[in-house]
């Protein structure tokens, strides 16, 4: 486990009772995570982190989600996002070892993804590299996903790169029960 130091302190407690109470709505008893400390110690960015959070039930399952969310963690690197999602979601989306691991090291094309599954991990790749879709890329989504729903894909895409930027940049050390990327 990375024991690096984060370039931004983050808050220590006792935090502020506004601050608490935040904490304690998002995290729902479990201890604050690095990044939320850090971001919580600078009133504007955390006000607008939270704004962002995409968490709540939305047009995707619960499955959907965190493939899209972990596929864009570990495309971006980011092992520490990618870690807290794999460590708290990946039971309840019911995500297999081999799909957890094909999160990081696979494609697409790896066997253990669905069809409407592969056209995900594409859109997300497609995202992370280019930034946009191509016709038969978008095509192939519209396919399987609604326009909510493919917004919604959008969207995850850009606030967890935004969140691998954060965590990526802070150089935030690994959650303590957090996963760690396949050796």
């Amino acid at each position: 486990m990375s024991r690096a130091i984060p370039r931004i302190a983050p808050l220590a407690p006792p935090y502020p009772p506004e601050i608490q109470a935040q904490f304690d709505r998002i995290m729902r008893g479990a201890p604050p995570l690095v990044l939320f400390r850090v971001m919580a110690g600078h009133g504007r960015a955390w006000d607008k982190f939270r704004a962002g959070g995409l968490l709540d039930l939305g047009p995707l399952s619960l499955r959907q989600r965190e493939i899209v969310i972990d596929r864009t963690c570990a495309l971006s690197k980011c092992e520490y996002e990618w870690g807290v999602h794999v460590a708290v979601f990946a039971g309840p989306a019911r995500l297999t070892e081999e799909e957890v691991r094909a999160t990081v090291e696979g494609d697409a094309t790896s066997a253990c993804w669905s069809l409407d599954e592969q056209a995900l991990i594409a859109a997300v790749d497609a995202l992370h590299h280019r930034a946009t879709f191509t016709d038969a890329e978008f095509a192939a989504l519209a396919a399987h996903y609604d326009e909510a729903q493919i917004l919604e894909i959008m969207l995850l895409c850009g606030f967890y790169r935004t969140v691998s930027y954060l965590a990526n940049g802070l150089r935030l050390p690994l959650e303590e029960k957090a996963a760690q990327f396949p050796a």
